[in-house]
């Protein structure tokens, strides 16, 4: 098994690493991760998307590499589009704790269908 594999697989989101905001200030962070997978839970089809992850912290950040292993660990899971986006707006809402979080997943087109999933803290539900 490659370095890289094994991290992967021994990634445990429970002790994802994340660092103290020391920041006085409020500001955004905007992470992009352009090579998301996950297989389709019926077909097994692979699904690629970019993830576009921004947040307000509040007293924690994500540490850069683990947001990475986080997003790997998805890569051979049978999961769709909805339920992906929603565990990982879940997994770092709950993590982080931050003022103010966005998690969007904008998943290539297969069929000719594509799908833009959004989560975010001030969602509000249309009239």
């Amino acid at each position: 098994m490659r370095y890289g594999e094994k991290e992967i697989k021994e990634f445990d989101v429970e002790n994802m690493e994340i660092w103290p905001n020391d920041a006085k200030n409020d500001y955004i962070i905007k992470i992009t991760l352009p090579e998301f997978m996950c297989c389709c839970p019926r077909s097994g089809y692979p699904d690629f998307a970019t993830i576009y992850l921004e947040y307000m912290p509040d007293k924690f950040v994500v540490e850069l590499k683990a947001i990475k292993l986080y997003i790997n660990t998805f890569m051979y899971r049978n999961v769709s589009h909805e339920a992906s986006i929603n565990e990982i707006y879940n997994t770092l809402k709950d993590k982080l704790k931050p003022k103010w979080i966005k998690v969007v997943g904008d998943f290539n087109p297969r069929g000719n269908v594509h799908t833009v999933i959004e989560c975010r803290s001030d969602m509000v539900v249309p009239k």
